[in-house]
């Protein structure tokens, strides 16, 4: 159906999935999941007016690209060349820069009733980017899970990191700090007071980054070494699980990326967002912040002749289910 009218003049389509339990809705602007029903709870943050998405969002429910996360200075040196990219959180670059693929308007390759896929074409140039890059991305309804596949390929070599920008709140409302969060990562990646990782992947062991056994966010958000709460990339080992203890839904997640950006919702105000502090939590599953300036962490590039391809699982079994 159609959703409105991008600043682009481009017609932005909502795609409704079902398959009995879930139910989600998909724009074609910014390829966002704009609702999540799980038994009857909307479990992610979204708005009901495109305009809403235009000028009051924090990438709700978003992909976010050509690079999720953030990058030191705006730029990057890729085979000899420095690129430079729009500076947009401080003195960095952030979530693909300033008209990033969270505000274009992507075009449906294939729907059904329980799957969509949307294709978005980045040309050489975007925001800094090198390279025509094409992206496809399916959302697929599969029994208890939500599955999100990306695929893309580039006529030059670029930098990319893909991820989801959902704000998860299993209760449906409310704030997520009573919610009970368990990673599987034994390290995380310490920033500086820009948000740019130090370079370090250090131990959690004996921090409030430690969630290899269940916590509630709650707990320790309140600690100064978290500068202001979570917001922070994990080394993953395995999945992420997250309980809503009053209404005892529970969302599990996998992924093919090597890391997660746990986000608590910080700067959500109530005001500018519509949704207050910690109305929800994101778990941005991705390869980590300003790998194109550090050598040791997983590589982010794309060449010709190569595809990318990353998966991501949300899956709410039922009560009682392993």
């Amino acid at each position: 159906m159609n959703f409105g009218t991008a600043p682009s003049g481009e017609k932005v389509e909502r795609h409704v999935l079902a398959n009995g339990r879930m139910r989600a809705a998909i724009l074609s602007y910014g390829a966002i999941l704009q609702s999540l029903e799980v038994s009857g709870v909307d479990v992610v943050l979204g708005y009901p007016d495109l305009d809403d998405y235009l000028t009051r969002s924090r990438y709700f429910g978003a992909v976010v690209g050509r690079y999720g996360n953030r990058i030191a200075g705006g730029r990057f040196t890729l085979d000899g060349v420095t690129y430079r990219l729009p500076v947009n959180n401080g003195p960095n670059s952030l979530h693909g820069g300033v008209t990033g693929f969270d505000k274009r308007v992507w075009q449906v390759a294939d729907a059904s009733d329980t799957a969509v896929t949307l294709e978005y074409v980045s040309p050489d140039g975007e925001e800094g980017y090198p390279g025509t890059l094409t992206v496809r991305l399916t959302y697929t309804l599969t029994g208890d899970a939500l599955r999100l596949d990306y695929r893309a390929t580039t006529d030059a070599p670029t930098v990319l990191n893909l991820t989801n920008h959902s704000y998860f709140n299993l209760a449906g409302g409310g704030d997520v700090l009573a919610h009970v969060v368990r990673i599987d990562a034994d390290r995380y990646l310490p920033v500086d007071a820009t948000r740019i990782p130090t370079g370090e992947l250090a131990p959690v062991a004996g921090t409030p980054f430690d969630f290899t056994t269940p916590r509630e966010i709650r707990e320790r958000i309140a600690d100064p070494r978290l500068g202001g709460g979570y917001d922070h990339c994990y080394v993953l080992r395995g999945d992420i699980e997250v309980t809503d203890p009053a209404g005892g839904l529970t969302m599990r997640v996998t992924t093919t990326e090597p890391g997660v950006q746990f986000y608590t919702g910080n700067l959500l105000d109530g005001v500018a967002t519509a949704y207050g502090k910690h109305a929800g939590l994101c778990l941005e599953t991705q390869h980590f912040p300003d790998s194109p300036n550090r050598e040791h962490f997983p590589s982010t590039v794309l060449r010709p002749g190569e595809e990318f391809a990353s998966t991501t699982v949300y899956r709410f079994p039922e009560t009682g289910q392993k």
